[in-house]
C-alpha cells in the first residue's frame, strides 16, 4: 500500500480515525478529522480545541493546536507545541497506555514550564500540569 502524499511529497494520512483518535481501515467511517491545511488564529484554535476536549476527543484537539503550532509566530511555537503534546498524553490516557501518557505529558509539560504568565490567555503553568480533559480545559480558561 502507498502512503498518502500531498504535493509537496509530504507524509498525509487519509485513513479515517474513531473518536480516541485510533485508525480505521480505510473505507471505514469515522469522525470528521481537522484538515491538513488548517491554519487558525489563536482564539480559533483555542474555542476549536475547546469542543473538541468537551466532547472528549484530546486526539483531535492535537490536531488543532497541532494546526496553529505550525502555522502561528515564532514565539507562540512551544505553547502550542506543549499543548498539542499534553493532548497526545491525554489520548494515551484515554486508550489506557499509562507509559505513552506520561511520556507525552512529560515531554508538553517541559514545552510549557518555562512559559511565563497568560499567552493568548492560556494559562500555561497550570497546562505544564494537566493530567486529566478538566485541567486543561480550566488552564485554556473553559
Amino acid at each position: 500500500m502507498t502512503r498518502d502524499r500531498d504535493a509537496e511529497g509530504r507524509a498525509r494520512n487519509a485513513r479515517p480515525r474513531d473518536a480516541f483518535g485510533r485508525p480505521l481501515p480505510h473505507g471505514a467511517e469515522g469522525v470528521t478529522r481537522v484538515p491538513d491545511d488548517y491554519a487558525p488564529t489563536a482564539a480559533q484554535a483555542i474555542a476549536d480545541g475547546v469542543e473538541m476536549l468537551r466532547l472528549g476527543r484530546p486526539f483531535h484537539a492535537h490536531e488543532i493546536f497541532e494546526g496553529r503550532w505550525k502555522s502561528c509566530p515564532p514565539e507562540e511555537r512551544e505553547l502550542w507545541q506543549g499543548l498539542a503534546q499534553i493532548c497526545v498524553g491525554l489520548t494515551h490516557l484515554q486508550r489506557g497506555n499509562t507509559r505513552g501518557a506520561e511520556a507525552l505529558l512529560e515531554r508538553g509539560a517541559g514545552r510549557l514550564s518555562p512559559i511565563e504568565g497568560r499567552p493568548c490567555g492560556i494559562d500555561a503553568a497550570l497546562a505544564a500540569r494537566a493530567q486529566s480533559i478538566d485541567d486543561l480545559l480550566t488552564a485554556l480558561g473553559a
